[in-house]
């Protein structure tokens, strides 16, 4: 019980430690893309090292950072620098979950180019995370704070980060032109006991036209209603319907999240409409890209980040 309560504590901004997993955890599921089944565990790491996907299969380190996308489409995927064969997708929930829980550092070790999708939510690693258990590590906490509004476009989607209040905050609206969908806006601070209660459970989703066209390219084999809300017309096809009214755009939220923390823990605003893993990453990139965009807290360590915004 006292191991499962350290596990809750909230994100912050404020000096904190880093924090590790108390133990190595392993589980298996079912890949989205391929259909296979993928083997994950979960291993504690050192303070400093930050979160690495580890291609077991292949003894390749990924470092899961914002530098490190190399493709967007349909979801968020790394390759390890100098090994682009070497590549691991289906990221974002994973990162979300470790987001939620304040993870700094951990080894996630995969025998395959996929993280299984599970439910198409954040809540079966938060499960996974819980059991394992966190404990704080002897180095203070990474915090980058955005110093002023950095903005990318694509046609009527955007997404700016802003000055912060201490916090990531979001707000971010969709539009869809399935009723069912329609437009969805949501404004949330992405503390743990928010993203738990309000996102972890927001499953991913899809139109049936679009999985049926994904599927006969070789796509999306291992989607299912098990795993993600499929939209055909107006209707939900899964029989048990939506777990929130706004599922979708929570579920946007979700994704953001996941796909921010590859930059770490940011003292910032999020604002997005219509956003997805492409701008999500475009958005990292222009932030780094402007060395008086942003800055560590005062109070946190360098570490490697100043070398992933070279």
């Amino acid at each position: 019980m006292d191991g499962m309560m350290d596990t809750f504590r909230p994100i912050s901004t404020q000096t904190t430690s880093q924090r590790t997993l108390k133990s190595s955890i392993t589980c298996v599921g079912t890949a989205l893309h391929t259909g296979t089944r993928v083997r994950l565990t979960l291993l504690p790491a050192p303070a400093g090292s930050g979160i690495v996907f580890r291609r077991a299969d292949l003894g390749i380190d990924i470092p899961a950072r914002f530098d490190a996308v190399s493709d967007t489409r349909l979801c968020t995927q790394l390759a390890a620098p100098g090994h682009p064969e070497a590549r691991v997708c289906t990221v974002e929930h994973l990162m979300a979950a470790l987001a939620a829980s304040g993870v700094d550092n951990v080894i996630a070790a995969v025998d395959g180019p996929e993280v299984p999708v599970f439910d198409g939510s954040a809540e079966p690693f938060l499960f996974l995370i819980d059991c394992a258990g966190t404990t704080a590590q002897a180095a203070p906490r990474r915090v980058i704070d955005v110093l002023r509004t950095v903005r990318v476009e694509s046609g009527e989607a955007y997404a700016e980060l802003r000055p912060g209040a201490g916090a990531l905050d979001l707000a971010v609206s969709i539009d869809f032109p399935a009723r069912i969908i329609g437009r969805q806006a949501l404004t949330l601070r992405a503390d743990e006991h928010a993203i738990r209660a309000e996102l972890a459970a927001a499953r991913t989703f899809a139109m049936r036209q679009e999985i049926e066209a994904m599927q006969a390219a070789g796509l999306a084999l291992g989607g299912s209603l098990k795993n993600a809300i499929v939209v055909d017309g107006d209707t939900v096809m899964n029989p048990e319907g939506l777990r929130f009214a706004d599922e979708f755009v929570r579920h946007k939220m979700l994704d953001a999240i996941g796909d921010l923390f590859l930059a770490g823990t940011l003292n910032a605003r999020f604002v997005a409409h219509r956003t997805g893993h492409a701008l999500n990453n475009r958005l990292l990139r222009a932030l780094f890209s402007d060395a008086n965009a942003w800055r560590f807290a005062e109070d946190s360590t360098r570490y490697a980040m100043t070398a992933q915004a070279a």
